[in-house]
């Protein structure tokens, strides 16, 4: 018996379309969700991140404010485009595209963003807010992540969950997640002692560390739904493919339910970052948050 596949791709339109119909009421309003994405430099993939973020901002209703500056742009420019981005009305998300060059501080650039247009959850307001289960902005991929498995499972209050990574950006929010969602909670790591048998005993197992195909089928309890949040290119003939930080062939012969790579959590981090640039423009016209977006 194989595992089913948790279409990640479908559920992100799913909530594309959630959102088209939030700002179409918010339209009724005369009022327009905004979301500027920076990017200072020409990383090939950054570019083709915000490409593709802008095209999902128009395609759903919502005003787009992209903003390509020089790689040689100083931080104090870029700073200062951050400042009048928050003083204006029209936008309610901001989005800095990381890496940024090396001689700008990325830690200065994401604290001078308001934490209430953070849509990338990483302002360490929101990071705070989160930690203590208050009203926050979320980081999108672990979000994405707690939509899909609560469309799996319904409720998850009680289920056993590993996190196999601690980064900032995916691991630690994850957690912090599925706690507000009522899991037992087990973060692991590089320095955990037999990673193997621990991540035997999840329900639900959450593979987001970044070394390619790392968890192989017999760490996997019988039944239990995989998230593999890893994108990693490996070669394959004279080019490259990409694979999770899960050996897809041997989980999916025991695993209930899990996500591929490529089509599986990837597709939802986009679709999140529309969903909290709604509730962003929700709380700032005082208005209810949009239902199905939020946590």
């Amino acid at each position: 018996m194989t595992a089913d596949i948790i279409d990640g791709k479908a559920f992100a339109a799913t909530v594309r379309a959630r959102v088209a119909e939030h700002v179409s009421r918010l339209a009724s309003l005369d009022i327009t969700p905004g979301l500027a994405v920076v990017l200072v430099g020409e990383d090939p993939a950054s570019q083709v991140y915000v490409r593709n973020k802008g095209k999902q901002t128009v395609e759903v209703g919502m005003a787009s404010f992209e903003h390509k500056l020089d790689v040689n742009t100083s931080e104090a420019d870029l700073l200062a485009l951050i400042e009048r981005l928050n003083a204006d009305p029209a936008v309610h998300g901001i989005l800095c595209q990381l890496p940024v060059p090396d001689h700008i501080d990325a830690d200065k650039v994401l604290a001078a963003i308001d934490p209430a247009k953070d849509v990338d959850g990483f302002h360490i307001s929101n990071v705070g807010l989160l930690a203590t289960g208050q009203k926050a902005m979320v980081p999108c991929t672990p979000l994405g992540c707690l939509m899909m498995l609560r469309e799996r499972h319904g409720s998850l209050s009680g289920m056993n969950a590993v996190v196999v990574g601690r980064s900032n950006i995916v691991g630690k929010p994850m957690a912090q997640l599925l706690l507000r969602d009522s899991a037992t909670v087990t973060i692991a790591h590089s320095r955990t002692r037999d990673i193997e048998a621990l991540c035997r005993t999840a329900d639900i197992l959450i593979a987001a560390v970044g070394r390619p195909q790392m968890i192989t089928g017999d760490w996997i309890k019988p039944g239990a739904t995989v998230i593999d949040v890893g994108i990693n290119r490996v070669p394959n003939g004279e080019k490259t493919r990409l694979v999770g930080d899960v050996d897809f062939a041997s989980a999916v012969e025991v695993a209930g339910a899990i996500t591929p790579v490529p089509g599986g959590v990837g597709p939802m981090t986009i679709a999140c970052l529309l969903a909290n640039t709604v509730t962003a423009c929700c709380r700032a016209n005082g208005l209810p948050e949009p239902e199905g977006l939020t946590i």
